[in-house]
């Protein structure tokens, strides 16, 4: 069968390439060092990064584009584990705020050396410069943005 492929379709098929190469380095590397998947990261993440530290689930879902109640999902492990603290909300009872442990800090701090290592070792290998990478980044957004 032939299977002529697009432009657009090139372009879909090498960010979603390039994101499972990443993404497999990134997991390997966060199991290995830290014992949680590369989603984790960023929901906890999301969370360290929350004004004042304590972020309700559909907040969480926005910035990691879950859903809520895959938030909640997302969430029971690592309240299982330590990381993270789920507290009733003092004026809304019925909404849930997540915030870190120090456990969970101490993680997402050394979560994030392994990401950069990673990431420091994706961009040595590139041959082109910082001002390329964040135009790759910026392009990314845009394009993704809708």
């Amino acid at each position: 069968m032939k299977l002529d492929t697009t432009p657009d379709q090139t372009l879909v098929l090498a960010i979603a390439d390039s994101w499972d190469r990443l993404l497999g380095r990134l997991e390997s590397g966060l199991s290995h060092i830290s014992g949680i998947s590369f989603a984790e990261y960023r929901l906890l993440r999301a969370i360290a990064l929350t004004p004042g530290g304590r972020a309700s689930r559909v907040d969480l879902a926005e910035v990691t584009a879950l859903s809520p109640s895959g938030v909640t999902r997302a969430l029971r492990p690592l309240e299982k584990l330590g990381f993270v603290e789920t507290q009733r909300a003092e004026r809304d009872a019925r909404l849930a705020l997540a915030s870190l442990t120090p456990a969970g800090e101490e993680l997402v701090r050394n979560a994030s050396g392994v990401v950069d290592d990673v990431a420091g070792a994706l961009v040595e290998q590139a041959p082109h410069g910082a001002a390329e990478r964040d135009q790759l980044v910026r392009l990314l957004r845009e394009l993704l943005s809708g």
